[in-house]
């Protein structure tokens, strides 16, 4: 838990920034549960209420969130350095203020994706930003640590909210009343943005002006874009990684229930199973963002990765509750090892001028793998099958773990060399 001085007097670290950190992390986690109120009962909806046949209509909701998501998750970075942090952040829970209502209430499907759309921009502005802001106040050396924490409060919060919102709906129906479960996180979350958030841009200023190899009117941001896309290896790989390990989420989101339940599983059992895996994913982050500290990045994100491969494999050949439980597991660790890993790379990499920039890059890329997923996995269940697109997605996750393994280089400054 170094602490650093800056010139200007700021002072970098996580224990010179615990309580701003904590309440970010407990903002995180309000993020996550507005994701986790969809995990179980949206897919469900899709079937039993708005009688979607067709897997590609029925997974149009995760392609309106994750195209919103990515291409939001860009402007939050550009907004994010020229506007300040917590001004996108607040603005993050306005545009979340129907979505709850739209779901519990909406008429038409085009209802659900237009709520979708809101909240797509909602997580783009509100993740984003609690990431910036975090990587903002610890500093270079607990850059591992930091991102474990913030994804760890998100996701736990997924599953959470997912394992809730599905015993809610089965003893209540499917709608209105899990969807009242966000209503409440996002006054909360809105409440301690506004009132108790505090703008962290001059942290990231002031750790720039340690490192005056570069300015922001030096690096343009379709440079950066460049960068964090193609030119720079680490980068780039992972932004690949990224992209497909957020293609298998939307996979686990939008598929999977839908197998669970062809197989004659309960609402119950489904939101047991759609929480495992956000529930180990969120959980080991908070030691795999420290492993990385400690052991360097590329090796947890290629094994991370390959896990991923593996689990999802696991549920193509499953038929019971105990199989698909242990593969969510497996799942769940995989991710835990490549999540919070890959944005502590681009904070390796990325200069402080030009960071926020290079994550919303990154997570663009990132978050088009839902909408990635939701067309592929949608399209090849139509055509050939749920199992089918479950062991495509497997063979495309290897292929990244394999590029990971190929392409990138470490980048944390105590495994370098």
């Amino acid at each position: 838990m170094t602490t650093a001085a800056t010139p200007g007097g700021i002072r970098l670290g996580l224990r010179a920034n615990l309580a701003q950190f904590t309440l970010l992390v407990a903002v995180n986690a309000l993020v996550g549960g507005m994701l986790g109120q969809e995990r179980t009962v949206l897919p469900l909806l899709a079937d039993d209420v708005f009688h979607l046949s067709a897997y590609t209509a029925a997974l149009t909701y995760i392609l309106a969130f994750g195209a919103t998501k990515a291409i939001t998750n860009f402007f939050a970075g550009t907004f994010s350095d020229r506007y300040g942090r917590k001004p996108v952040l607040i603005a993050g829970w306005l545009i979340a203020l129907p979505i709850p209502a739209m779901l519990a209430w909406g008429p038409t499907w085009g209802w659900i994706i237009a709520a979708n759309v809101l909240l797509g921009m909602n997580q783009g502005l509100t993740w984003s930003t609690t990431v910036i802001m975090k990587i903002d106040l610890v500093g270079p050396e607990r850059r591992g640590l930091a991102m474990g924490f913030n994804e760890a409060a998100g996701y736990v919060a997924v599953a959470a909210t997912a394992v809730a919102t599905g015993a809610i709906a089965e003893h209540a129906g499917l709608r209105p009343e899990p969807f009242l479960l966000g209503a409440a996180y996002l006054v909360l979350a809105l409440g301690l943005s506004t009132i108790f958030v505090r703008e962290t841009r001059d942290h990231a200023r002031a750790e720039a002006a340690l490192h005056p190899v570069q300015t922001a009117k030096e690096v343009t941001t379709a440079q950066i874009a460049r960068r964090t896309s193609f030119t720079d290896k680490a980068l780039s790989a992972a932004s690949q990684a990224g992209m497909v390990n957020n293609l298998n989420d939307a996979l686990a989101w939008g598929i999977f229930p839908l197998l669970f339940a062809a197989h004659g599983l309960s609402i119950a059992q489904i939101g047991v199973l759609a929480a495992l895996y956000p529930a180990v994913w969120g959980a080991g982050q908070m030691l795999t963002g420290w492993w990385s500290d400690h052991v360097g990045r590329k090796h947890l994100i290629t094994v991370g990765m390959l896990l991923q491969a593996a689990a999802i494999g696991l549920v193509a050949a499953g038929t019971t509750f105990s199989v698909w439980a242990v593969a969510q597991i497996l799942l769940g660790i995989g991710t835990a090892l490549v999540y919070p890993t890959l944005l502590a790379v681009i904070g390796d990499v990325a200069h402080p001028a030009w960071r926020a920039r290079a994550v919303g890059v990154y997570r663009l890329w990132r978050d088009g793998g839902f909408a990635v997923g939701a067309l592929l996995a949608g399209i090849l269940a139509d055509a050939y099958g749920l199992t089918t697109a479950i062991w495509t997605v497997a063979a495309l996750t290897a292929t990244s773990g394999l590029l990971v393994a190929i392409r990138m280089y470490e980048t944390h400054p105590r495994s370098v060399n």
